[in-house]
């Protein structure tokens, strides 16, 4: 898949490897992550990278079975090309692919982007139900 608006395109085909470990080893949620695990989980995962140009901006990657359940993570804009519509238009890419539709449940944490994933249809969890096993700070302690 490629999507084009001006001198931004989303791929799903394409990914600047190290423009995305750059970006993730500083993000607060996979900081100090190691190159050769956002390769592995890039390529098990659906991936959507967007450039300006030839540059990799932003970012999303989906977990999923392709059938019944995903989880979006690693989504970003870098800061500098943020207050444009690049996150909306993002994830309505990522909403719109046909390896997500009819899925029974589609998961994403997130810390401050309520609003952007609510017009998505995405909706706060029963904390009651959903266990996790988290580890925030597994690969900065592993160094």
């Amino acid at each position: 898949m490629e999507l084009n608006k001006g001198p931004y395109s989303i791929s799903t085909e394409r990914i600047d490897l190290d423009a995305v470990h750059a970006f993730l080893s500083r993000s607060f949620w996979a900081e100090g992550i190691p190159k050769e695990l956002v390769a592995r989980a890039a390529a098990n995962s659906l991936c959507f990278s967007l450039f300006d140009l030839s540059a990799q901006v932003g970012f999303a990657r989906v977990v999923t079975d392709r059938a019944t359940f995903a989880y979006l993570c690693d989504v970003y804009v870098l800061e500098s090309h943020r207050g444009r519509g690049l996150g909306k238009w993002l994830i309505e890419s990522v909403m719109a692919h046909p390896d997500v539709q009819g899925l029974r449940r589609f998961l994403l944490v997130t810390r401050d982007a309520h609003g952007l994933y609510a017009r998505h249809g995405f909706a706060v969890v029963d904390a009651g139900r959903h266990m996790e096993i988290f580890r925030p700070r597994l690969y900065v302690e592993s160094e």
